[in-house]
């Protein structure tokens, strides 16, 4: 094999290599992506039980005189 093609074989293969690279990237981020639209989701989730949480709780704190004795 002459050297012009071994140079433009080795070229072709290289062009192979980064079009194979650069759908690997656009995979990678297609996915991060998607990943951080569902950690978005889920923090805001984690917001809203937090606050039904602290709601609950300060319900459950009544006055001592509103409870009952443990003895009746």
């Amino acid at each position: 094999m002459s050297d012009a093609a071994e140079r433009l074989e080795r070229l072709e293969r290289l062009e192979a290599r980064l079009l194979l690279a650069e759908d690997q990237i656009d995979a990678l981020n297609k996915t991060v992506y998607r990943q951080q639209g569902v950690i978005e989701r889920l923090q805001e989730q984690m917001r809203q039980l937090a606050r039904q949480v602290q709601s609950a709780q300060a319900a459950a704190q009544g006055r001592p005189e509103d409870e009952i004795p443990p003895h009746w």
